[in-house]
């Protein structure tokens, strides 16, 4: 059947209202889980059921459901309520006064940190590399243009015979160790820098992190984090660290944290030794200051981090957009760059030639993500709410309005009530090209809407700001 006759079909049918209301249910998924089955809703006392819901009740008796992807380039829609939720978690440990974090998190020291990888050979940049002299495969030392920031050579190597592919694997693969080293050094200098014991420093602070990774040109990953410093207290969740303790402490507590992380990685392909992996030479650190506005939609926010205070509200948004990309962004206009290939196909050379039960037993699984087998988004526990209990109070949400709707005169908790069903996979997807057509047209229009939005609750809350 041709796209228009498929689309028209749909259009004509006397299920088109319900069908374009479940489009809006999933959040106008790109790719939607279809399931069929049926649940009750029903009081856990009693036994009293307030609704029942079957599948077979649907257009083409199909339920779908958000497939829940974070990835921004599978399914935008879904990649964009992650994307709230990690800004959401950030911004509730950043600026506090919000999903039950108290405002007085706010005042607590806390830094923007960005941690790079080293140098694993030249690569195309948009600052030019003068260095004279040519490598022994006749080519240049550096990079001597200048490119724009959309240039697809940007980010790939100048010499591939020379940058050292295993090199970047190796470190990639062990990033998320490197991580944690430096987390265990980060106290043992914040305890330093406070002139304590570790023991002693334990009993006073305690350290909290929300990070994110995020995927560089040339393919290796970065972290962005916000570190802050709590006190210590057996009744409260976020207690205020001592007076005299400070953002300077923890800016020189990292420091020298990045410059003494060290790791020894387990010797790959024949070599006698392992490498020592370390923190590239250029890292960020700065301190975070209180903004006190609106919180803007999801975070997104025009400020830049290149100059001047940082806000908790602009280092928020800027960590959340990170949350939601992955290697696909590295190639957007989806050719296939040759640097990320090689980067492919080093890892799985790798794999082919390590021991399966030895430490580098897992690599095969990770060519997709470079060697990167770590969480593109993780926080210290008590660093502010988590992600599973933002998507939890979105099903109480759901819950309540559904009693609202069946109970309206009847004051019940949400959880006093199950929900019992039975459901069976039945695919992914729009069932015809013409129901896609029709779901992505409705997404375009809901995401115009948002951003009209955005755009109207920004220019109010600057109007209000210059009067």
């Amino acid at each position: 059947m041709r796209l228009d006759e498929s689309v028209a079909r749909r259009l004509r049918s006397d299920t088109y209202d319900r069908w374009i209301h479940n489009v809006g249910s999933t959040g106008y998924c790109h790719n939607p889980v279809r399931l069929v089955g049926s649940s009750a809703t029903l009081h856990e006392a009693t036994g009293e059921v307030f609704s029942e819901y079957s599948s077979a009740n649907e257009p083409d008796g199909i339920t779908f459901t958000r497939c829940g992807n974070r990835r921004a380039t599978r399914c935008e829609s879904c990649s964009h309520e992650y994307k709230g939720d990690t800004w959401h978690m950030i911004m509730a440990g950043a600026a506090g006064g919000m999903k039950e974090v108290p405002e007085g998190v706010a005042e607590h020291p806390m830094v923007f940190l960005t941690l790079t990888a080293p140098s694993f050979g030249a690569v195309h940049t948009t600052a030019a590399d003068h260095r004279a002299g040519l490598c022994e495969h006749g080519n240049p030392r550096g990079c001597r243009c200048h490119h724009e920031a959309d240039d697809p050579r940007r980010g790939d190597a100048v010499c591939a015979e020379c940058y050292d592919y295993v090199g970047q694997v190796t470190w990639q693969y062990h990033a998320p160790e490197l991580w944690r080293r430096f987390t265990i050094g980060l106290r043992r200098e914040l305890a330093r820098s406070l002139g304590l014991t570790q023991r002693a420093a334990a009993r006073v602070v305690r350290l909290q992190f929300a990070k994110v990774a995020e995927f560089q040109r040339r393919g290796v990953v970065h972290f962005h984090a916000i570190v802050r410093i709590d006190g210590v207290h057996p009744e409260e969740a976020y207690p205020a660290p001592p007076r005299h303790v400070t953002a300077e402490h923890l800016l020189q507590a990292i420091s020298a944290a990045v410059r003494k992380t060290q790791l020894v990685a387990a010797p790959l392909m024949g070599e006698e030794r392992g490498r020592s992996l370390a923190w590239g030479k250029q890292f960020d650190a700065r301190a975070i200051v209180r903004r006190n506005d609106d919180y803007g939609n999801l975070g997104e926010s025009s400020e830049s981090l290149d100059s001047g205070p940082l806000s908790d509200r602009a280092v928020a948004a800027y960590i959340a957009k990170y949350a939601t990309k992955a290697t696909e962004d590295l190639e957007p206009t989806g050719a296939g760059r040759e640097h990320i290939k090689r980067i492919k196909s080093t890892v799985r050379e790798l794999a082919a030639v390590v021991d399966p039960e030895g430490p580098y037993g897992q690599l095969n699984r990770w060519d997709g993500m470079l060697g990167f087998r770590g969480h593109f988004s993780t926080k210290s526990r008590r660093y502010s709410v988590t992600l599973g209990s933002l998507r939890g109070a979105r099903r109480t949400w759901r819950l309540r309005h559904l009693l609202a709707k069946t109970k309206p005169t009847d004051d019940i908790d949400p959880s006093e009530v199950l929900v019992i069903g039975s459901w069976a996979y039945a695919g992914m997807g729009w069932l015809t090209d013409g129901d896609k057509a029709l779901a992505r047209e409705a997404a375009d229009a809901a995401r115009q809407w948002r951003q009209d939005r955005a755009r109207d609750r920004n220019t109010s809350t600057n109007e209000r700001s210059t009067s």
